[in-house]
């Protein structure tokens, strides 16, 4: 467990992560392994390469561990080669410290331009600390050889310890037959920050890379959930708008869209008017989310334009709907009693039969409400059949915040619960039966 896993429980001091008690049994080994080396190498340089090597990824585990290991050997060749010149001339020829300064000093040009020529510049660090290490603090040992042999072996030590204590985890049976499905807002994101916990992203990332079928279904756009999820390896599909949409992040690309016709977006934007409003109507032009809006002098409304149209995934143009164009949803936010005065007349044209309107106070400004307008088949479980369908996957488990409508209800405020039942359900630990 995580130590922000702690946090969950409304706690202010959290527990000792795994990645913490990894690391202490990362030393110990290098201890061992050096009582067991009778005191040949020096177990600090192999207690740092490990502790480099505990990261919260194996694919980071990878990479550091290949980076202290070129890194290691480059500053070890280096040293080596320094260690042979000077015991050929420098001795004999009784060159002055301040040369013995200058002539350490140019080889780590030469060390840092090796790293580029071989394009491993990630370890140009770890090549001078190796070389230096050698060329400054041993180099009047009696073997100094013998050192940077050791000091070697001492970083490969500590790197396969490092990475064999990392990459080390329990037996455990990975449900991939099950499809996880989870809300963003007051359930996997924190509610004060709107992102999710530091538990929650290096969890959640281990399960997607091992395997673990989970998207997101929210009322945002994926312009919105970008943001918060930028961190996040989603590889499925994520249902947007209120079920909307079904969008691929990876590709950037909308799968599926139900959308309101042109015919009767036109009745809506009409209604929109003769009440002397506006609305942001939200259309899909190849995979772009454009929304066609009107300036009104609205100050709330301003606000909204100038904050979201920042995102490089909106694309807000000030015009009215163009001709033929069929709409994803239309958005209005006004002050409370001029939204349910519309609303009212949506039902008396008979709007909230024929299409999704969901009207919902506003939780960023006090005294307003918003009025969100979709097809009538745009509706997460209409999304979530289609994503059965597309991945294979029979069985869903649903977590969300309103009860009677999830599998799993996610009080507010407990983001990392989430997480945490989704690694009981889709590795829960493996037990074995005993046998007679």
């Amino acid at each position: 467990m995580e130590a922000d896993e702690g946090l969950r429980y409304g706690k202010g001091i959290p527990p000792i992560g795994m990645r913490i008690v990894k690391s202490a049994v990362a030393v110990l080994l290098c201890y061992l392994v050096s009582f067991l080396r009778r005191g040949s190498g020096i177990v600090f340089y192999s207690q740092l390469a490990a502790l480099w090597c505990i990261q919260m990824y194996v694919a980071n585990t990878k990479q550091n561990a290949v980076q202290r290991l070129i890194g290691t050997t480059i500053g070890a060749l280096y040293g080596l080669l320094y260690l042979l010149i000077r015991g050929q001339v420098w001795e004999n020829a009784g060159i002055c410290e301040m040369a013995n300064a200058l002539v350490i000093s140019g080889m780590i040009v030469v060390i840092l331009y090796t790293t580029v020529l071989i394009h491993k510049k990630q370890a140009s660090y770890f090549s001078c600390v190796v070389f230096l290490s050698i060329v400054v603090n041993h180099v009047s040992d009696s073997n100094p050889y013998l050192f940077v042999w050791n000091r070697f072996l001492d970083t490969v030590i500590g790197i396969l310890i490092g990475v064999g204590v990392n990459i080390f985890s329990l037996p455990r049976r990975k449900h991939r037959d099950i499809l996880f499905i989870s809300g963003l807002d007051d359930t996997l994101l924190t509610g004060e920050k709107d992102a999710l916990s530091d538990y929650s992203k290096v969890e959640l990332n281990r399960m997607l890379d091992e395997g673990a079928n989970f998207t997101i279904s929210t009322i945002r756009t994926p312009a919105s959930l970008m943001e918060p999820m930028r961190e996040i390896r989603l590889r499925l599909p994520v249902i947007a708008m209120d079920g909307a949409v079904l969008y691929d992040i990876c590709e950037k690309q909308y799968l599926k869209v139900y959308v309101i016709s042109y015919k009767r977006a036109r009745q809506v934007l009409e209604l929109v008017k003769r009440q002397g409003l506006s609305c942001f109507t939200n259309v899909i032009v190849d995979d772009m989310l454009v929304i066609y809006y009107e300036e009104t002098g609205d100050e709330e409304q301003d606000r909204i334009v100038k904050q979201l149209r920042r995102s490089p995934y909106r694309n807000y143009v000030k015009r009215e709907l163009p001709e033929g164009e069929e709409v994803v949803y239309f958005w209005m936010t006004y002050p409370t009693p001029v939204i349910e005065t519309f609303y009212q007349l949506l039902e008396k044209e008979g709007i909230t039969k024929d299409l999704k309107v969901v009207k919902y106070p506003s939780g960023k400004r006090k005294g307003y409400s918003g009025i969100k307008i979709y097809n009538k088949n745009a509706m997460k479980e209409n999304m979530i059949s289609y994503l059965k369908e597309m991945t294979g996957v029979e069985k869903t488990v649903t977590f969300g915040s309103i009860p009677g409508r999830y599998d799993i209800i996610v009080a507010s405020g407990d983001s990392n619960k989430v997480v945490h039942i989704l690694k009981k359900q889709y590795e829960p630990v493996r037990v074995r039966s005993a046998r007679t």
